[in-house]
């Protein structure tokens, strides 16, 4: 009888990925520990890539979805109208859109951030009647042919196997690492007739580029970046997939920059404990969609609902969960650092907002090799950005002052194990 990994080895496709990172048969999983077949736990600072904020099978939320599959509920609804899905909206509304000015319009896509993506463009092209796009360098936004036609990443583009086209980039905030303003030669594109440039119908951007290399944009600069759209006439798409429902610190990682985007995509930890669940928003007047003209088979899960809602009864009430990220953040890249300097001959940058950081190894196979010797000794991190060379550091926003002392400290033996 096969056992260990000999089952997935012989029967999944050679697309896997993570299982070759963390080669292990998982078996259940509370808060931010995971555990193994073979009954060894792992302190997890991976979060499901981004999907587990609230880490694992939360018991609150577990105890309301098991409650609503006991009592019959709807389980598959497409968009028909469900009690699940009224109670989250109404939450939602009046825990996060509300508090925070705005007014946007829910679109329940297909389950995956990808599929925000795909209705956040086809709705900025519908709207505008235009069809270009620009975002950025070392951008990501899904797998899919419209969300890879916006991605930078040259291998995840080349995997499409089609020309990917009406799509300009330009240069992220710092993207040349000298302290140049890249919103003056964006504005500069789109104000200068002759820069072979057509007016776009949108520009998409993270705030925190996850799978480009945890690379930052400055609250300035996202504050030019709306004005130019505004000034030209664009609308500003934002894609909080990753980096939003409190993984920076607030629920939305645009906040702190006053900007309002006119789109924004959530997916991920929006359904509170994994389930598949994405939204598309938009300000009320660019929902110019017809019924039934963006659809799709899964577009309303109403476990995602429940488990979603009672995320947001538990965490967004108060500002609790954003001040413990904001402060704990901070220590993490604080202890980072002196990590970094505590190992001769080991050159990394850290960067990052909230528990969403980074550490960019100036050697790319120090990246891979910090991740390995971490989980070998009990620790679940990944690596992102070009050659995989830095180390992610994204914690569940649960996680105890403690907790985080636990996993760094086992960042630290890591590095030291890399290095020899």
């Amino acid at each position: 009888m096969e056992n260990d990994l000999g089952i997935i080895n012989r029967l999944e496709s050679e697309v896997r990925g993570y299982v070759r990172s963390f080669p292990t048969v998982f078996t259940t999983a509370r808060g931010n520990r995971l555990t193994a077949e073979d009954g060894r736990e792992y302190l997890d600072f991976f979060s499901g890539a981004g999907a587990l904020n609230y880490g694992h099978n939360d018991p609150d939320m577990e105890a309301a979805l098991l409650e609503y599959i006991q009592s019959g509920g709807i389980n598959h609804g497409l968009d028909m109208a469900t009690a699940a899905k009224k109670h989250f909206m109404e939450r939602f509304e009046e825990i996060i859109l509300k508090p925070r000015g705005l007014d946007h319009k829910m679109q329940f896509t297909g389950p995956t951030g990808t599929n925000a993506v795909e209705a956040a463009l086809k709705l900025a092209r519908k709207v505008t009647g235009r069809s270009g796009m620009i975002h950025f360098t070392h951008s990501f936004h899904g797998m899919t042919l419209g969300s890879t036609a916006v991605t930078s990443n040259a291998a995840i583009r080349d995997s499409a196997g089609v020309g990917l086209s009406d799509t300009t980039t330009v240069p992220y905030d710092d993207y040349y690492r000298d302290g140049r303003d890249t919103s003056i030669e964006l504005e500069a594109l789109l104000s200068d007739s002759f820069s072979g440039v057509d007016k776009p119908a949108a520009v998409i951007v993270e705030t925190v580029q996850g799978e480009g290399g945890i690379y930052v944009a400055s609250f300035e600069w996202l504050a030019k970046l709306e004005r130019i759209c505004r000034d030209h006439d664009v609308l500003l798409i934002v894609d909080d997939i990753q980096a939003g429902v409190g993984r920076t610190g607030p629920f939305f990682s645009f906040e702190p920059a006053g900007v309002t985007p006119d789109i924004i995509t959530v997916a991920k930890s929006i359904s509170g404990m994994g389930l598949p669940m994405a939204m598309t928003l938009m300000r009320p007047e660019l929902d110019v969609w017809d019924p039934g003209e963006h659809t799709g088979t899964f577009r309303g899960n109403n476990h995602a609902f429940i488990t979603g809602a009672a995320a947001l009864d538990k965490f967004w009430q108060d500002d609790a969960l954003t001040q413990h990220v904001t402060e704990q953040g901070e220590r993490i890249r604080e202890r980072l650092r002196e990590i970094v300097e505590g190992h001769d001959g080991f050159d990394a940058e850290v960067r990052g907002r909230g528990f969403f950081i980074g550490l960019d190894c100036q050697e790319p196979a120090h990246g891979n090799a910090i991740t390995k010797a971490c989980f070998e000794r009990g620790l679940i991190m990944e690596t992102t950005g070009e050659n995989d060379r830095v180390v992610k550091v994204m914690p569940p926003l649960i996680s105890t002052a403690e907790d985080l002392d636990e996993g760094l400290a086992v960042v630290d033996q890591a590095i030291g194990a890399a290095l020899s």
